[in-house]
């Protein structure tokens, strides 16, 4: 089999089983009692199963099993250290989903879970600057820390985003694609794969996650997500010179990176723990000027697209696409605030 008929097999197999198994992940939920009651800073109305990352989880995991036998040249340690962090994840997840476990106990369980695919040798060894001849910078002994923090941070940053019917499923997709596509510049066949796989897990759990949902993904499938993009960012973005940069992972990964950035910066200056939950980050400030669920997921999809292009544009050094990119966002963006502006005033006329 050659591998464009293994990636497509891939991604139609994680689909499948995603979307096949969602109706299995809600019947666990509600037997298990991992249910979403509405709060004060949620979007849902009504109770609604939240561990539909069964289902991704499921799609993912299965079609790797069934598909890394095609892959002859493999790092099998580098392997055991993903799907042994990703399972410790995943499992996490799982009984956070039901018992909502503490802040702390999650973040030391998520780094043991970062450190062990460190530890396997999925490291970032250097960075460099866009822009700058001869700005690599070899990490050494700090390979591994930083490695544990991009992974931890990823993790997280995922997490946080999954506010909005669909948002994380989505924009994670969108992410898996763009990793994907960089992935094959890197010319790293584990990597191409592992993105598709995870690509066509989320577009399987989508269809019942997309506004009005019938099931969360919950913990444990937001934070398998960011564990798994993190993860594959290192692989498919890091192991090449000729597109290593810190800068291109950050920007495929853009809209959970900055909005987790600015929560945080936002709870220090309030003086909040930065784990503290609030309605500050961009999907609520969308939906609180007046955007639909379904408007503020599709725009930040569309940033999300926006962050992805610019990543890859970056990647192959055409810097006037990336330009023009960022143009066209903004314009989109000002277009976008004018017509919600409009419909805004309309409203309160009526």
């Amino acid at each position: 089999m050659n591998f464009a008929s293994l990636y497509i097999m891939a991604f139609v197999l994680s689909f499948l089983i995603a979307f096949a198994t969602t109706p299995i992940a809600k019947k666990i939920a509600f037997k298990v009692g991992a249910i979403a009651k509405p709060r004060k800073r949620d979007m849902h109305s009504k109770p609604i199963p939240r561990m539909g990352g069964i289902a991704i989880v499921a799609g993912f995991m299965i079609t790797l099993l069934i598909c890394i036998q095609f892959i002859t040249v493999l790092d099998w340690k580098q392997l055991f250290g993903i799907t042994t962090g990703a399972l410790i994840i995943f499992l996490l997840g799982f009984f956070d989903d039901i018992y909502e476990l503490g802040a702390k106990l999650k973040f030391l369980i998520q780094i043991l879970a970062a450190t062990i695919v460190a530890l396997c040798g999925v490291t970032i060894p250097f960075i460099s600057i866009p822009f700058i001849e001869g700005s690599t910078m070899f990490l050494d002994m700090l390979s591994i820390p930083i490695t544990v923090v991009w992974i931890v941070g990823i993790t997280n940053a995922v997490n946080f985003i999954d506010g909005l019917d669909g948002l994380a499923a989505g924009v994670s997709s969108i992410a898996s694609l763009c990793l994907m596509v960089l992935s094959i510049y890197s010319g790293y066949p584990i990597a191409i794969l592992l993105t598709t796989i995870l690509a066509g897990s989320c577009l399987g759990f989508l269809p019942y996650n997309f506004n009005p949902a019938s099931i969360f993904m919950g913990d444990t499938g937001s934070t398998f997500l960011g564990f798994i993009l993190s993860v594959t960012s290192i692989l498919g973005l890091l192991k090449s010179y000729t597109i290593v940069t810190i800068v291109v992972a950050i920007l495929v990964l853009g809209l959970p990176v900055f909005d987790t950035a600015f929560a945080i910066i936002r709870r220090l200056l309030a003086g909040k723990p930065i784990t503290a939950p609030d309605r500050g980050h961009l999907h609520h400030r969308l939906v609180d000027k007046g955007y639909s669920q379904k408007q503020a997921v599709i725009t930040l999809y569309a940033i999300s697209g926006v962050f992805g292009l610019s990543a890859i544009a970056l990647a192959s050094h055409d810097y006037k696409i990336i330009i023009a990119i960022f143009v066209l966002m903004g314009l989109m963006l000002y277009l976008n605030m004018k017509v919600m502006a409009t419909h805004t005033d309309e409203d309160k006329k009526d």
